[in-house]
């Protein structure tokens, strides 16, 4: 269980929530999250369902450490799943026009890919 308390303090921390905010998200107080990293309080099967569920995170790696922290969005999936179907030069094609679709958005919103 300790390993267990080390990734979910691992997971806030890249998420880059405080306990506060991390809490909150999940329905938790803060001195309870803070009772669980410590290991005060057990870290229940119910808690990590919600975790996984709400930020995301991939259920085995949160368990195990085996795979990747994060689960790929539904989102990231498809266009993925798209991607690799395409010929070599339809990619490199989507893949110019995403640039300048992202450089239109940090135009028009004034912020850089490096900002978020």
């Amino acid at each position: 269980m300790k390993i267990m308390r080390e990734r979910l303090k691992r997971i806030r921390k890249k998420l880059g929530l405080n306990q506060t905010e991390f809490a909150r998200l999940i329905g938790l107080r803060q001195t309870a999250l803070s009772m669980i990293e410590v290991g005060t309080t057990t870290l229940t099967d119910k808690n990590v369902k919600l975790i996984c569920a709400t930020f995301n995170v991939n259920e085995q790696w949160f368990r195990t450490g085996k795979g990747e922290m994060f689960e790929a969005s539904p989102y990231v999936k498809e266009l993925l799943s798209i991607f690799e179907r395409l010929s070599p030069d339809t990619q490199d094609f989507l893949i110019e026009m995403a640039r300048n679709l992202l450089k239109k958005q940090e135009k028009m919103t004034g912020k850089t890919n490096q900002d978020t």
